[in-house]
Formats: C-alpha cells, sequence, structure tokens
C-alpha cells in the first residue's frame, strides 16, 4: 500500500531561515549587524522578512545598539556578527549588557562543524569566551534545534535577572534544510509579593520615618512606572535614581530627590546613611549606589530588595527583606498598600525635593564672546526641548550635565551604559532614534568618546535615525585626568587629545555639522541642528569647552 504524504508536516527550509522566522514569532521588530561570510543563510532569510535589517560599521556598534534596544522594550535586543574578530569586537556592548542587565541576544556566526578543533581560520571556542559575561551560550550543533535554540535564548535573556545570551552558529548546520515549526514562547515568571512579603513591606513603611526608594534597572514598562509614581506622590514618599536610570520616577515629579551614584550630588549621597528604610526596586545596593562598597554597610540598617535574581548578584551591605518579583508585579502588588501619610514622610520627602530642585537648577543662557561652556549649553538646550525627548550617553564627565539637567519624564528617556563604557553615545542615539522617529533624541558626547563609534553616524544616514549629536571637547580624557589629579597631581600623563573638526566629520557623513567656540554662538547653533533634525537629518553640534570644567 502506497502511503500518502502528510499534508501538515512542515514545509522544508533552512535552519538559517528558520532562526529568523522563529526571531519574527518572538517580536523582533529590528536587528543589527556587521554582516560575516559565516551567516550567511540567516542573511539570506532577513532578505524577505519583516525584521529591519540595520547594517552597522563596526561590531562594538551593533551590539551597542542592540543592547540599548533592550533597554528600550520588554523584547530583547539582537545583534549577529560573525567569527573570531566579529566576535571580539561585539565583546564589549556584551559586557554592557551583562553589567546593565540587559536582555540582548548576539549571534555569531562560526566555522563549519567539520573544521572545529583544527586551528581554522578565524576559529574560537564561544564558550570558553563568553560563559564568564553571559547568561548563556549555545551553539546550534543541530540542524533541527534551530528555533528551539533561539526560544531559549529569548527566555533566557528576559527571565530573572535580564542579561546577554549568546548563540552560535556553525556555517555549514545552519545552510541545513530541516522540516520544523517555530517553536513557541517560553512563559516568563514575573514573581510578585507574597503575603508574608506585603506584611513585612507594611510594617517596615509604618515604622519608618524617612522611607526612601531607589528605582533603577531595564525591566519596567511606562505603565510600571506611572502607576510606581502616582502611588509614591499619593503617598508624600520619595524616590531617587540609579546612576544612569533617571525617567522611571518623572524629572518633575515631587517624590523624585535626584540621582545617586558616581559624582552624586552631597544630599543625595548623604540620602543612604540619613534614611531609615531603603526599598531598591529592580536593582541592588552595588558597588556604584555605596560608593566602592564603604554606604550602608551598617547591619542594623533596613534593605528591602526587589528583584527577580533570587542570588542578589552584585548586593552590599545588609539585606532585611528580599521580594522575589519583577517591578511591574511588585507595584501592582504595592498600589493595594493603602498608608496613612505620616507628617515626617513629608517633610523628608518636601526637604529632600527642594535640594534635588536646586541642584537641577539651569545656569544661566549665556550670550557672551567668552569660550563657550556646557553650562550654557544646557542652559540653552533645556528650554527648547519637547516633552517627549529622549537622551542618550556613553560615559566619561560630559554625562554629569545630562544627569543635573536633562528634564528625564517617562521611562526609558535616558539610555546609557552604567558599566562604564566608552562608544556607547552614538549608537544608542541611533537604536533610540529608530526605534522613536517621532522623538527627539539626544546625545551627550565627549570628544574621546565620540571617536570610538562616531562611525555609526553613517549608519544614522543610511536608515534615516536623526538624533542631535552634542560633542563636548575638552580635549582630554576628563574622568580619567581627574583621577589623575587626585592620585598624581600636576602630572599629566596618557590623558590630551588633539580632535579633529567634528562639524565637518558630520557633514562629511551626510548631516548637519556646527562648530561652537564662544557662547554667542550657542544658541543659534542648538536651533539650526533642531531644525535639521525635524527635516530629517541627523544634526551634531562640536562645542569646544575648557578643560577642567565641571558639572558639579
Amino acid at each position: 500500500m502506497t502511503s500518502r504524504p502528510d499534508t501538515n508536516a512542515p514545509a522544508s527550509r533552512s535552519a538559517g531561515h528558520l532562526i529568523v522566522d522563529s526571531l519574527v514569532a518572538h517580536g523582533v521588530k529590528r536587528t543589527y549587524v556587521v554582516p560575516g561570510e559565516s551567516y550567511l543563510d540567516v542573511l539570506d532569510g532577513l532578505h524577505h522578512s519583516e525584521i529591519e535589517t540595520v547594517v552597522c560599521r563596526h561590531e562594538g556598534g551593533a551590539a551597542y545598539m542592540a543592547e540599548a534596544d533592550g533597554k528600550l522594550h520588554q523584547v530583547p535586543g539582537v545583534a549577529m556578527v560573525t567569527r573570531g574578530p566579529g566576535a571580539a569586537n561585539a565583546h564589549v556592548g556584551l559586557h554592557t549588557a551583562w553589567q546593565d542587565s540587559t536582555p540582548m541576544v548576539l549571534f555569531v556566526g562560526l566555522i563549519p562543524f567539520e573544521h572545529r578543533d583544527r586551528e581554522a581560520f578565524q576559529e574560537f571556542e564561544p564558550k570558553a569566551w563568553f560563559e564568564s559575561g553571559a547568561k548563556r551560550v549555545m551553539v546550534l550543533d543541530h540542524a533541527e534545534r534551530a528555533s528551539e535554540i533561539v526560544a531559549e535564548a529569548m527566555f533566557a535573556a528576559v527571565s530573572g535577572r535580564p542579561g546577554p545570551v549568546v548563540v552560535g552558529l556553525p556555517e555549514d548546520i545552519i545552510r541545513e534544510q530541516v522540516h520544523a515549526e517555530v517553536h513557541p514562547q517560553i512563559p516568563v515568571a514575573t514573581g510578585g509579593m507574597t503575603v508574608e512579603d506585603w506584611k513585612s513591606l507594611k510594617a517596615a513603611l509604618l515604622e519608618s520615618k524617612k522611607p526612601l526608594f531607589i528605582f533603577g534597572g531595564n525591566d519596567w514598562t511606562q505603565e510600571g512606572a506611572t502607576a510606581f509614581t502616582q502611588w509614591l506622590e499619593e503617598h508624600k514618599l520619595a524616590a531617587a535614581a540609579e546612576w544612569r536610570c533617571e525617567g522611571t520616577v518623572p524629572f518633575s515629579s515631587p517624590s523624585y530627590v535626584g540621582p545617586i551614584g558616581y559624582g552624586r550630588p552631597k544630599p543625595t549621597y548623604d540620602l543612604l546613611e540619613e534614611t531609615d528604610l531603603l526599598v531598591f526596586v529592580g536593582t541592588v545596593p552595588g558597588d556604584v549606589i555605596t560608593n566602592g562598597f564603604n554606604i550602608r554597610q551598617n547591619w542594623d540598617q533596613k534593605n528591602f530588595i526587589v528583584t527577580m535574581d533570587p542570588s542578589l548578584r552584585g548586593r552590599s551591605g545588609p539585606v532585611t527583606h528580599q521580594i522575589v518579583s519583577k517591578p511591574d508585579t511588585f507595584v501592582r502588588d504595592l498600589v493595594r498598600m493603602d498608608l496613612e501619610v505620616k507628617p515626617e514622610w513629608e517633610e523628608f520627602t518636601t526637604r529632600m525635593r527642594a535640594e534635588q530642585e536646586k541642584f537641577a537648577a539651569l545656569p544661566e543662557a549665556r550670550t557672551d564672546a567668552e569660550q563657550s561652556t556646557m553650562d550654557s549649553v544646557m542652559a540653552h538646550l533645556v528650554p527648547a526641548l519637547p516633552a517627549d525627548t529622549m537622551v542618550t550617553f556613553g560615559a566619561g564627565e560630559h554625562t554629569n550635565w545630562a544627569h543635573r539637567y536633562f528634564p528625564t519624564e517617562f521611562y526609558a528617556s535616558m539610555i546609557s551604559a552604567r558599566n562604564g563604557s566608552m562608544g556607547y553615545s552614538v549608537p544608542s542615539a541611533v537604536a533610540a532614534s529608530l526605534n522613536y522617529p517621532e522623538r527627539l533624541v539626544v546625545t551627550i558626547a565627549g570628544d574621546g568618546e565620540f571617536l570610538m563609534n562616531g562611525q555609526e553616524l553613517a549608519t544614522a544616514a543610511q536608515y534615516g535615525a536623526t538624533p542631535l549629536v552634542i560633542v563636548m571637547d575638552n580635549e582630554e580624557y576628563g574622568t580619567i585626568r581627574t583621577h589623575q589629579e587626585r592620585m598624581y597631581p600636576q602630572r599629566i600623563s596618557g590623558t590630551q587629545l588633539k580632535n579633529p573638526d567634528f562639524a565637518l566629520m558630520a557633514q562629511a557623513f551626510g548631516g548637519f555639522g556646527a562648530r561652537v567656540e564662544r557662547n554667542e554662538q550657542i544658541a543659534d547653533a542648538l536651533a539650526a541642528a533642531i531644525e535639521a533634525t525635524r527635516n530629517g537629518q541627523f544634526a551634531l553640534v562640536h562645542v569646544l569647552v575648557p578643560q577642567r570644567s565641571k558639572a558639579y
């Protein structure tokens, strides 16, 4: 008897094409790539896909863009690079995702399976390279498991404490034809407060005279952030931002009392010792918050920590109670907690809010012929910003102007690298602009940082991203110079720079460029730059400032 073909069997397709179809099923809208011959079949699958393929100029830029994507959405950011050198170049974005707890999946093309362990061209061992800085490292050795491994990677990136996942793709395996369906998404547990958690937190708040919430991480939604803010304001409670996480509680909220991190203003520096109850939501009291594991180390102090990471990785100091929950789920339970407002709460919050307002008050918008300053740039810029403006930046003293003055009014309005990674500003701004083309995206870059990935302005021009890039040029690696002056005063070594004309570079890449040397040039340059972004161009304003000038 002749058997009939199974008409319900999935159609044949290559493993590479199945990977693309699986990413579509997981809600991926965009992937950032530097092409390589090792994963040509995946690139071929992207040819007819609804996923936008953003071709980047360097693997570090591609990885940073994917990491920024992971901060902007609940879906992990996705980058694709080739073996050996390509994978090495992408490692910087992976480290950022690891320390910033950002969901991200890095696909790495590999040598053919049959060439393994023979010192083949660009061969390396993925697990040996990446396992210390990724949540999981997987290699596709069986083509029929392609969709399953995508589902596992996407799940691992967002479950628990979010982070990066690496998937290796041998070039011969991804070309194999398979009859396999797209693997469904794996549900992610979000935790939540138990009855005991709820009672313990309520009792601690009622006993407290100066409670302080510290929010952070990338695992929120705008709905959760809004509900959290409303509850804080109703109860006259104070909240501070983890370093480079401003915006979850709006800049203008009466409950927002400032940022806590490197270079923090003294009032918020003192807060950690003054408060009698700390509640961390979405983050932990780590190295930066505790100023090198030095603040808030007394075991009698009360710390509640809300995180989906049962290991409390990176935590320093006492733990009174851990609540295993993602921020939104915690807030869902928190808003049911109706507490009588204590006069002490309102007095504490009002006092600290007044300190924040004084700290964030804009300086004078100078229009004189003196050398331009970043204080004057911010004084001219901030009043011109739409309410939904986003800011991105990498690492360096130039970032402190954004910390101090930038009006972050919604979740993910500040996208930055909390691992202190330089070169992040331009790639993250490109990713933010591609995701939110209707918004103005401003990035503040240092001169040293800009040249690490400034070439991604070519990517901005190619795909229509329209960020406003402000380059603060003080002709030095300012943060390192500051450390140097403290430890080796008047012995400048290895920190001084000689820079090109960045405005001309921007014009060469196809954008708007303006060079600002005096305060009187700032207003016109910024107005023209913002207008250029409205007309579909990226814009760059090159600001020459004195050395040793600081935001605070």
